[in-house]
């Protein structure tokens, strides 16, 4: 488990994608989260101490869940950058999606991509309803919505292969649990930065009559 910035830094080190271009790039996000959190509140000051642990590998991690190569990337209510930027970052070559509805984070969002050279990431800058569906081999949210919400929000993005990364804190259990009416294979994943916080994800077949099947197991690579 990552406790402090130095673990977290030597973490990002070992993921395949983050070559020395990936962290310089993360790097860059960093400063201009600092300076961007001056003038609107992207993410909590206090959090700023510890935003590799809090915010880069808490995104970072994601990738480990997926097979290298994944795209397109979708992800939900992006707001300070969190996974989606993070995720661009560390793979410049991955088509990412980011949907966010707030005009100053829209802003920042593309200001921060123009400013990496994420040539391959675009901001949708519009409430998810309005979002032209297309198939996602991705699709992340992090504080997005209630997974029932979430799933019928988003699914129509969705194929049967499409991987789900649901951040969910320490309600991951909890949610997945009480999920009914899709059919899915979805399971709970352990974060690397929070003893007590999960990760939903697995795959979604579509809404049924009843529940889907529930698993919960331990952390892969």
């Amino acid at each position: 488990m990552i406790e402090n910035e130095d673990q977290a830094r030597a973490w990002l080190r070992d993921l395949p994608e983050a070559d020395p271009a990936a962290i310089e790039r993360l790097e860059r996000l960093v400063a201009l989260l600092a300076e961007e959190n001056t003038r609107q509140n992207l993410v909590s000051a206090a959090s700023l101490g510890e935003v590799w642990r809090r915010h880069i590998v808490d995104s970072a991690q994601l990738l480990t869940h997926v097979p290298r190569g994944t795209t397109p990337w979708l992800d939900l209510g992006t707001g300070a950058g969190f996974p989606g930027l993070v995720i661009a970052a560390l793979r410049p070559d991955c088509e990412v999606v980011m949907v966010e509805s707030r005009t100053r984070r829209i802003d920042w969002l593309e200001r921060a991509r123009q400013a990496l050279g994420l040539e391959r990431a675009r901001v949708a800058g519009s409430r998810l309803e309005s979002v032209q569906a297309f198939p996602a081999a991705a699709i992340s949210a992090r504080a997005f919505a209630p997974l029932s919400q979430l799933l019928a929000l988003s699914a129509r993005f969705s194929t049967s292969d499409t991987v789900w990364l649901l951040p969910k804190g320490r309600s991951a259990t909890q949610e997945l649990a009480e999920l009914s009416g899709w059919s899915h294979l979805f399971h709970v994943e352990q974060s690397v930065t929070d003893a007590e916080a999960g990760i939903i994800t697995g795959t979604l077949q579509g809404p049924i009559a009843g529940r889907g099947s529930i698993k919960t197991r331990g952390k892969r690579r």
